[in-house]
């Protein structure tokens, strides 16, 4: 009996335990089942976003935009073209030689030299191709092939190729990184770039990432757009007419700047030669990407007389029917300065002396105020430091004035033995142009935040540099050169333009003296006088065919400021062909 209930007990026991090894496995399966079959999509996708975790830590670039003023549509300069990265993830191949051999004919590889990559089972992941496009992506994509994955990128894209190209810059590579590089794209760098995310996530003892583990994700923070002043109607026709100058007068570069006077905002600046930043490395001279607009410091020659003479104005000690008598040269610490036209004028008036140009007549209106008051208007006028535009710029050098020496002052007062930059011009002659006021030049209207928010920029006085009197009184002087003068060529039949010519010598290099049969042609002005919607420099850098910037420079502002005054709709002040 005891034998019995011993056996009926062991076999008890065997049936609970049968029952609970069978209840385990089917559990075991279960789980299996779901986790593989129901729950295996969404495993799928969830291992898919870790492999390509990093792309939603990076941010877009800001873009680069213009408004134009007549439809008040927003358009992209700098954009991004999304691409994608093709990656393998080795242990996760099933087939390397079958997808080596169905990879090769679209990412356009060897067939060798993919297998090479997607078998190196020591590493996680293996970039395979990058910039695909979105059709490459599809047709890769249709060979549903296990272990291949995609990320996007954002690639710097410039749709109007030479537009503004020096402006802009481009986005390169610096330290193996992407960066913003001259221009724009290099003084807005971080802001442009915007922030990169964080990923807080649990490890293992190796470091690599648990699989559905807690983990948290502060998202990237996308870039700033930037909206210009540029008004990319004018900025078109500034660029083919500074082009067709530099080539015409077998000249090596040449610049254009064209601001609103009473904003200091850029309407247009261009450069020539120009590049395309999609293909910046093919650029073989890299000073094609620098803009001698805003960072190209020379010698300004006689577009600074109507600055020595505003001076002389604004201090009372000349008018425009002061005079002097011209006897074609001046004779100072043993220097000889002559009148371009080595030629002596007689008695001539202040009005004259801009008409024809004459150094020893600015020479003269200096000497009415003495060389430290000179010296205090020319940094009034913002001189020898930078005017603070957003783009990477010079400041120019005064070092010559800070010795007293007297000749350095003489030649300073018509532009040579001191160096400017273009950009530094435009803002001195805005107060010219706006009632003695300096505007301080900007390019950039507005800024908007990947949130929505904009931050609008606001026109800035820098200082009053000389009265409204005076402006008004030099800027009638002005009308002159253009009317009478050297400043012919510069003319629109119908309007009162004020302008300046000036033809400038370059310093040699090794800075002892002037080199020979070379020369910078330069001319700045604006109008209509009575009312100015423009102010406008155009530099030609050592023509060949010509000497003097009447018949370089000068043409070409013509040429610009009749097609603004159309642009504008500006009605004639006077019967036209007077």
């Amino acid at each position: 009996m005891a034998v019995r209930v011993e056996k009926n007990l062991f076999n008890r026991r065997s049936s609970l335990v049968t029952a609970f090894l069978l209840l385990a496995f089917g559990l075991i399966v279960f789980r299996l089942f779901d986790l593989q079959i129901l729950g295996g999509r969404y495993a799928k996708q969830k291992a898919d976003a870790q492999h390509s975790i990093y792309r939603k830590l990076l941010p877009s670039r800001g873009e680069i935009k213009l408004i134009d003023r007549t439809s008040g549509e927003v358009f992209s300069v700098a954009a991004n073209l999304k691409s994608y990265l093709a990656y393998a993830v080795p242990q996760n191949m099933e087939n390397p030689q079958s997808a080596a051999r169905a990879l090769a004919p679209v990412l356009q590889m060897d067939e060798e030299e993919i297998l090479s990559k997607i078998t190196q089972t020591e590493k996680k992941y293996v970039p395979l191709k990058k910039q695909l496009s979105e059709e490459e992506q599809q047709k890769i994509k249709a060979l549903d092939l296990a272990g291949i994955y995609f990320d996007s990128e954002d690639t710097r894209y410039y749709p109007d190729k030479t537009l503004l190209s020096q402006t802009l810059g481009f986005v390169g590579f610096k330290d193996s990184k992407k960066a913003g590089m001259y221009g724009l794209e290099r003084y807005f760098e971080d802001e442009l770039a915007g922030r990169a995310g964080e990923l807080v996530a649990e490890k293992d003892a190796g470091g690599a990432w648990i699989f559905g583990a807690k983990r948290q994700e502060h998202p990237a923070e996308d870039g700033v757009d930037l909206i210009l002043t540029v008004d990319k109607n004018i900025q078109f026709q500034a660029e083919s007419v500074i082009k067709d100058t530099v080539v015409t007068n077998g000249a090596d570069s040449g610049s254009v700047i064209i601001a609103d006077p009473k904003t200091g905002a850029i309407l247009a600046i261009a450069n020539y030669p120009d590049f395309d930043p999609n293909a910046y490395s093919k650029v073989e001279n890299p000073k094609v990407f620098s803009s001698e607009a805003v960072s190209g410091s020379y010698e300004p020659g006689s577009i600074f007389k109507p600055l020595t003479m505003a001076a002389a104005v604004n201090e009372g000690r000349v008018s425009p029917d002061t005079t002097y008598t011209d006897t074609g040269s001046v004779v100072i610490d043993n220097y000889t300065i002559k009148n371009s036209d080595n030629r002596g004028h007689g008695l001539q008036t202040m009005t004259e002396v801009l008409e024809k140009s004459l150094n020893t007549g600015v020479i003269f209106a200096k000497d009415q105020i003495g060389n430290a008051k000179f010296h205090e208007y020319v940094k009034k006028f913002g001189f020898g430091e930078p005017v603070g535009i957003e783009l990477p710029e010079a400041k120019g050098n005064l070092d010559n004035l800070k010795a007293n020496i007297e000749v350095n002052y003489d030649t300073a007062t018509f532009g040579q033995g001191i160096s400017v930059t273009p950009m530094q011009m435009i803002q001195a002659f805005t107060a010219l142009a706006n009632q003695g006021k300096i505007m301080q030049p900007y390019i950039v209207q507005s800024k908007i935040y990947p949130d929505g928010r904009s931050e609008n920029a606001e026109p800035k006085v820098v200082r009053e540099a000389i009265t409204p009197k005076t402006a008004n009184t030099v800027s009638a002087m002005m009308v002159n050169v253009i009317e009478n003068g050297h400043g012919k060529k510069a003319g629109v039949p119908g309007y009162y333009l004020a302008g300046k010519t000036g033809t400038a010598q370059v310093p040699k290099k090794d800075g002892r003296g002037y080199e020979e049969n070379n020369n910078i042609g330069s001319f700045i002005g604006f109008g209509p006088v009575e009312d100015p919607k423009f102010l406008m420099l155009v530099r030609v850098d050592h023509p060949r065919d010509v000497n003097f910037a009447e018949t370089t420079a000068a043409p070409a502002w013509g040429k610009l400021a009749q097609y603004l005054l159309n642009y504008y709709h500006m009605v004639p002040s006077r019967p036209i062909g007077k």
